[in-house]
């Protein structure tokens, strides 16, 4: 079974959201700017969501995290929860 690893920001917009991608691709720091923007408490381990396995996020998660390139930031991408920016730092297939 597939396994992944991400990191995410979790924000109100997605204009916040496209202005710390932009910071990111700038260079800024994604656990940085996970720990000073991001509402979801995984922000402050930097945005780290751990190891999972598809069905164990949200749909529009699972899309990303299973077919985005790894160490690419991906986003915003939009869920009941707000706006994100994604990293996919590991997968197995």
């Amino acid at each position: 079974m597939a396994k992944a690893t991400a990191r995410h920001i979790l924000v109100d917009s997605e204009e916040i959201c496209l202005e710390l991608k932009r910071e990111i691709e700038q260079g800024a720091d994604f656990a940085d700017i996970a720990k000073e923007h991001s509402s979801c408490p995984s922000g402050r381990s930097g945005g780290d969501l751990g190891e999972f396995g598809p069905g164990m996020m949200v749909p529009e998660f699972d899309k990303v995290v299973f077919s985005a390139p790894v160490k690419t930031v991906q986003g915003p991408v939009k869920t009941q929860f707000g706006y994100h920016l994604l990293e996919v730092t590991s997968r197995t297939e």
